[in-house]
């Protein structure tokens, strides 16, 4: 929850330490952000505008499909390189929509804490109660992050905007960025037959380009495998990614009607992990 968290976060407005009283964060300058009765802290500053973020139903449709546990093989090798990091007090999901991967990463680690930090208030509600030890903060991660410098061990950066130097402003020196994309392969047919957005071929080069100035790319791999999905779970991942804002869920359910029942399609993810560079 918050109040686990709370020690490592920082006032949007003017940076300065926050502390949890009563309902409410509040900084030393007097800036407060109320607490919802989900749980989450809303940290965007007045002036922000959260029309990118993931609406009620790309949420919903999130939750849908990560329940079927196809994503399962990316949460473990996700949990699998931050649990051999020699310090993991505190893992930064960045982007962290409903909580899933950021709630997968702390179940073995008895005495971490997370923070999920999504643009979506929707997401925000879900990832409040993902796991007990996380506290969940709707924030702009294009903006500086409402969080203190040096105070994370990990970040986690799924399909999610990648702010270069505020990952390395909050991150403790010798700290990790793990950073995972979809490569070129991911969802294979399905691509073409629903009018899916398409991967760029160029997509590692401009992930290290993003962050090359304030890190060192220290390992890469794909991770690679079939999924055997109905219709409905079809939808729901179409529903839950940037498509859902290019494809009409009527035209989406027209153009399933075409496709085989089940459909089998490559899952295909980029796991790329970075050291802040000195």
């Amino acid at each position: 929850m918050l109040a686990d968290v709370v020690e490592r976060l920082a006032c949007p407005i003017c940076g300065e330490p926050l502390l949890l009283e009563d309902k409410a964060l509040r900084c030393a300058r007097g800036h407060a952000f109320d607490i919802a009765r989900q749980g989450y802290a809303n940290l965007l500053p007045g002036n922000a505008r959260p029309g990118t973020a993931d609406t009620p139903e790309m949420v919903g449709a999130r939750e849908d499909f990560l329940a079927t546990g196809h994503f399962a093989p990316m949460a473990d090798a996700l949990t699998e390189i931050v649990t051999t990091q020699p310090e993991t007090g505190c893992v930064l999901d960045a982007g962290a929509g409903t909580g899933y991967y950021l709630s997968a990463v702390l179940k073995p680690l008895e005495h971490a804490v997370g923070i999920a930090l999504d643009l979506s208030k929707y997401a925000a509600r879900r990832a409040a109660r993902a796991h007990p030890r996380i506290g969940a903060v709707v924030a702009d991660l294009w903006r500086p992050l409402p969080v203190r410098t040096d105070s994370v061990d990990a970040i986690v950066n799924v399909f999610a905007p990648r702010n270069a130097a505020e990952f390395q402003r909050v991150l403790r020196p010798g700290g990790l960025l793990i950073t995972v994309t979809p490569s070129p392969r991911h969802l294979g047919p399905l691509v073409e037959a629903l009018g899916l957005v398409t991967v760029d071929e160029q997509k590692n080069e401009r992930v290290d380009s993003t962050l090359g100035e304030h890190f060192t790319l220290e390992s890469r791999r794909t991770l690679e495998y079939q999924a055997t999905l109905d219709h409905t779970e079809t939808e729901a991942l179409v529903g839950m990614g940037p498509s859902a804002h290019h494809v009409p869920a009527d035209e989406l359910r027209r153009r399933l009607t075409a496709l085989p029942a089940p459909v089998t399609t490559p899952l295909s993810f980029v796991i790329s992990t970075f050291r802040s560079t000195p």
